[in-house]
């Protein structure tokens, strides 16, 4: 593409203006029709290859392996009940947790997680909750207050928050948010976790009559939250934030708490899935189990306190904003190229006219 755009301004003082043009625009319209494969190809979410499912951290019916017994792959704590249809975190009651923990740890560099989840209840319009985390964490079965599990957590959690705690927020619940804490940040439920919040999206989720699912990818560094909510069997992009560092080692989990308001929060299933991704020689010498979780950001968590949307719009460009950027920046040096070319032609053409 750049040979190509060089060839243009060159050829913009010698053609015509009219030839100059036509084949900008032929070329512009190769850049619009490549320029999203560029920037799409890399938030591609995984077709659910059974290939490269890990069974051992993944959560299908008939739930085998569940239990308390040593050869148990999944655990299970509080109010969870585990059915031959799904695992009931909470059933729709006042003040009831419980979460369902992988006792093998994870040691995928890179790695996509699906979960197929259902949220219902009797209640009306804001008049339910709390909600469910996905959860990521040097932890497990560690009870707490952040939807029943640890505020103080080691790595990556995925709320998806069904009651709005703050009154001043103008999000739109239910809302899906994700936060990575190295065990130094707790997580504000009367802000509804606005100040450590990485990105979110809101995304109607309770009482459908259809699947609801959620997937989580983390690979090289980037985290990417898609939702398919619709029925439309589609993913739909939530969040997506380069920077991001995960260790190895750490175990996968789901937690759901209710409080005066509540939901049947069930887990229908987890299916976890290695990507086959190819690293560097310094990548692959890091002891990637001493790596601490952060975020390489623009700005600190802290900063996002008085931000009412609770978004980080300092985070790493998305596929579609690359592109965007991307288009515009092109747009703008090709029109400066054939004005400045065009100034040139008709400066040599007066300078002809002295001679």
């Amino acid at each position: 593409m750049v040979l190509e755009m060089t060839r243009i301004v060159r050829s913009a003082t010698s053609l015509q203006s009219g030839s100059t043009m036509k084949r900008l625009i032929k070329f512009l319209s190769t850049c619009l029709l490549v320029l999203p494969h560029l920037t799409l190809v890399q938030g591609d979410i995984t077709d659910g290859n059974a290939e490269h499912l890990k069974r051992e951290h993944s959560l299908i019916k008939p739930y085998q392996g569940i239990g308390t017994s040593p050869s148990s792959q999944w655990d299970f704590w509080g109010s969870t009940l585990v059915t031959s249809q799904y695992v009931r975190l909470t059933p729709d009651e006042k003040s009831k947790q419980g979460s369902i923990w992988n006792t093998v740890p994870c040691f995928q560099k890179d790695w996509e997680m699906h979960v197929q989840f259902k949220v219902h209840g009797s209640g009306k319009k804001n008049l339910h909750g709390d909600g469910i985390a996905i959860w990521y964490t040097k932890e497990r079965l560690h009870p707490g207050p952040v939807f029943s599990s640890n505020s103080n957590f080691h790595g990556l959690a995925i709320f998806i928050d069904t009651y709005p705690n703050d009154e001043a927020s103008d999000r739109s619940f239910p809302y899906i948010s994700a936060m990575v804490n190295n065990g130094t940040q707790p997580y504000d439920h009367g802000k509804d976790g606005r100040n450590s919040e990485l990105g979110g999206c809101s995304a109607e989720i309770r009482n459908k009559d259809h699947d609801t699912y959620l997937a989580i990818r983390y690979s090289k560094g980037r985290l990417t939250v898609m939702v398919d909510v619709d029925d439309k069997n589609e993913w739909k992009e939530c969040i997506d934030i380069g920077g991001v560092r995960l260790p190895t080692g750490y175990y996968f989990g789901a937690s759901a708490a209710t409080g005066d308001l509540s939901d049947h929060h069930d887990i229908i299933s987890m299916k976890m899935y290695q990507l086959m991704v190819e690293h560097t020689t310094e990548e692959d010498s890091l002891d990637w189990t001493k790596i601490e979780p952060s975020v390489s950001l623009l700005k600190s968590p802290k900063d996002n306190i008085d931000d009412p949307t609770g978004n980080f719009r300092s985070t790493p460009l998305t596929g579609w904003k690359v592109f965007l950027l991307l288009l515009c920046a092109l747009l703008g040096i090709v029109v400066c190229a054939v004005v400045g070319a065009v100034v040139f032609q008709k400066r040599q053409e007066r300078n002809k006219r002295f001679y």
